[in-house]
């Protein structure tokens, strides 16, 4: 028999191979950063389109600007936008984070009816502060702030009173303040309504834990049986880190139709033009930071509705059928508890967190025909 030599490397590459491969990785590494640093810059021109004419010239009488005001003494962001200024004022009170980069995919239309105010809070997107501690954010500065945002807008576009929008955790700072100073209000409008915010999240946990046990989804309900939510016990952390996730698989987050919070959410804020890059940094540093937010400690130790229920002006309440977020059914009870004026329930049905982004015609219909004029002829019956 013939010798044969067998060559055992001849399956691996060369050292000369293995180097250039590795002088390669990096560089494509780094090529690959350029290249998408420069598509977030190109996307962040970080300026608010103005509304034009017919003839592509600035709309006379029309407002869109980012401004940063000194508000009880912290620089505070907010995006107005108008296409006539002398139409009422609105103050938009977000919640857990700034949310008006949405609507670049989900135009409300309200700028067509009031000047809008996109304010975001002290610690949040446009006015994250590193200085400023999540732990000092409370109730009692955050409705501060809003009243001082509000005489704010009063003052610089002549209104003797505006209108109060809170969209889930800024309802609970826009109900307080609306019922603490009414005379600065022509009405009070709540999106996602917040109470009995710990009920909520019981509620919402064990209509999660059963939808997941009836598609057959093994882990997440092994993963939720471990952070259990009761009314005795502290809501565990581990239930934080599933619940947005979990809410928006099964179309109970921020909209009804949306899926993954990467998609849409995150995603989209990158994409947002009207952010720089370092802005869009800031909306999640101070989204990141939220979670350990006193305000958010208060939010799930108190219940609204044993303690705010009477108003001088007209209330409104617009709700999302599929809303686990703020629970649906506590926000209807909330609302059958409060004493005003005025006051108007209202259900989306193809909504759950976000009904002015998700049935943007039917939000304006009511807030053009009932809020403006005062009337509840739209609310549920």
């Amino acid at each position: 028999m013939t010798d044969k030599k067998i060559n055992l490397h001849s399956s691996k590459p060369s050292v000369r191979k293995v180097k250039i491969i590795m002088l390669t990785i990096p560089v494509v590494l780094l090529v690959c950063v350029f290249i998408l640093g420069g598509i977030l810059l190109a996307y962040s021109p970080g300026k608010p389109e103005p509304y034009l004419d017919k003839n592509g010239k600035p709309l006379p009488g029309s407002i869109s600007e980012k401004i940063f005001v000194n508000i009880n003494g912290v620089q505070q962001g907010m995006i107005i936008k108008s296409r006539n200024t002398r139409n009422p004022v609105l103050l938009y009170v977000h919640g857990g984070m700034p949310d008006y980069f949405l609507t670049q995919k989900y135009p409300t239309g309200l700028e067509d009816h009031f000047t809008v105010v996109w304010w975001e809070q002290r610690g949040s997107g446009l006015s994250f502060n590193p200085d400023v501690t999540q732990k000092a954010i409370t109730s009692k500065q955050l409705i501060s702030d809003t009243l001082e945002v509000t005489n704010y807008l009063r003052n610089r576009f002549g209104k003797d009173k505006i209108y109060l929008m809170g969209h889930s955790g800024g309802t609970f700072i826009g109900i307080q303040a609306a019922a603490r100073v009414p005379e600065l209000y022509h009405a009070y409008i709540g999106i996602a309504q917040m109470s009995n915010q710990l009920e909520s999240e019981r509620l919402a946990y064990d209509y999660m834990l059963q939808r997941f046990k009836e598609n057959g989804s093994t882990k997440m309900v092994q993963k939720l049986e471990t952070a259990p939510v009761t009314l005795k016990d502290p809501i565990p952390d581990a239930y934080y880190l599933l619940r947005d996730g979990a809410m928006h698989s099964l179309g109970i987050g921020t909209t009804h139709d949306m899926r993954s919070v990467i998609g849409g959410i995150f995603l989209p804020s990158l994409t947002f033009r009207e952010y720089t890059v370092r802005e869009k940094f800031n909306l999640w540093r101070g989204k990141s930071q939220s979670g350990v937010s006193s305000i958010w400690n208060e939010i799930t130790t108190t219940d609204l509705s044993m303690q705010v229920t009477e108003f001088e002006i007209p209330v409104y309440i617009l709700a999302g059928r599929y809303d686990y977020t703020v629970n649906y059914d506590l926000q209807r009870d909330y609302f059958l508890k409060i004493n005003a004026p005025k006051k108007g329930f209202y259900t989306f049905e193809n909504a759950a967190h976000s009904p002015l982004f998700e049935e943007p015609e039917s939000f304006i219909e009511i807030m053009v025909k009932d809020v403006l004029n005062g009337k509840v002829d739209l609310a549920d019956k």
